[in-house]
């Protein structure tokens, strides 16, 4: 078999979880850890300012993927099933210790399938997942593929979507530098294929933006369908990336559904 982003997906065998993981929580023992997973092209640097929000005992844990931060020499996946292949790997080598999954868009899909694949391996499962900005994958998509876009049709695309700095789209040099792992996200995404299997138990809380027109409020309520536990919806104000406005509304909540696990 061959591998995309075999250099990633050999770090992970090899144990190098520093690659991978980076928690923020000062302290050693932590009562729950809630993983990040960011949006296509995204980093995970974007949830660092989280951890001021939590008690001290709870670690938000960044999840840094191939092709981007400190890893941007590695080659970036382009298959979804294949990244979480290699994340299950690292997480069956992490502690046993409660965990929440959260992601945004990719990072949503991200959270959903390794949950799967984890409980496939019967390791152990997130105390809930928290996924944001991203409709139920049962839900067909209506776009057409992204990633295969010629270049100006791709850029004109992603300006559209709102979530890149407009000073990257525009300096050639910058730009060109990060469109490979943007396009690899994107064909992760695009190539995805759901397959039903038996409903999560896992508890499912859902985000959307009220103003996100890239993701539909019946796409987002079909996630109920793919869990026997708990379910809600919140929406904020916002488009498809509301979470790079998220004020301090947002964060209590997210703290909420957080701390709610633990109780």
């Amino acid at each position: 078999m061959t591998i995309t982003g075999s250099k990633a997906f050999e770090g992970v065998v090899g144990g190098s979880r520093q690659l991978w993981l980076e928690s923020l929580s000062s302290v050693q023992r932590q009562s729950l850890r809630v993983f990040c997973f960011p949006y296509a092209g995204g980093n995970a640097q974007v949830f660092r300012k989280w951890q001021r929000y939590f008690p001290s005992d709870i670690d938000v844990c960044l999840v840094h993927l191939p092709g981007r931060g400190n890893r941007i020499g590695e080659t970036p996946f382009t298959r979804l099933l294949l990244l979480v292949d290699a994340l299950a790997n690292l997480f069956a080598r992490e502690a046993q210790q409660p965990f929440v999954l959260f992601g945004h868009s990719l990072g949503a899909l991200i959270s959903f399938e390794l949950t799967r694949e984890l409980r496939r391996r019967r390791l152990a499962l997130p105390l809930g997942l928290i996924l944001s900005g991203r409709g139920a994958p049962s839900v067909p998509g209506l776009e057409s593929p992204t990633f295969n876009l010629p270049h100006d049709e791709f850029i004109a695309k992603i300006r559209g979507l709102n979530g890149t700095p407009k000073e990257l789209l525009d300096d050639p040099e910058t730009r060109d530098f990060f469109l490979p792992t943007l396009r690899a996200d994107f064909e992760m995404v695009d190539t995805y294929e759901y397959h039903p299997e038996e409903k999560l138990s896992t508890p499912i809380t859902v985000y959307g933006g009220i103003q996100d027109e890239e993701v539909r409020i019946e796409s987002l309520r079909a996630w109920e369908e793919l869990t026997s536990g708990s379910w809600r919806l919140r929406m904020f104000p916002g488009d498809h990336f509301f979470i790079h406005n998220a004020g301090i509304n947002f964060l209590e909540l997210f703290r909420s559904d957080v701390l709610k696990h633990l109780t």
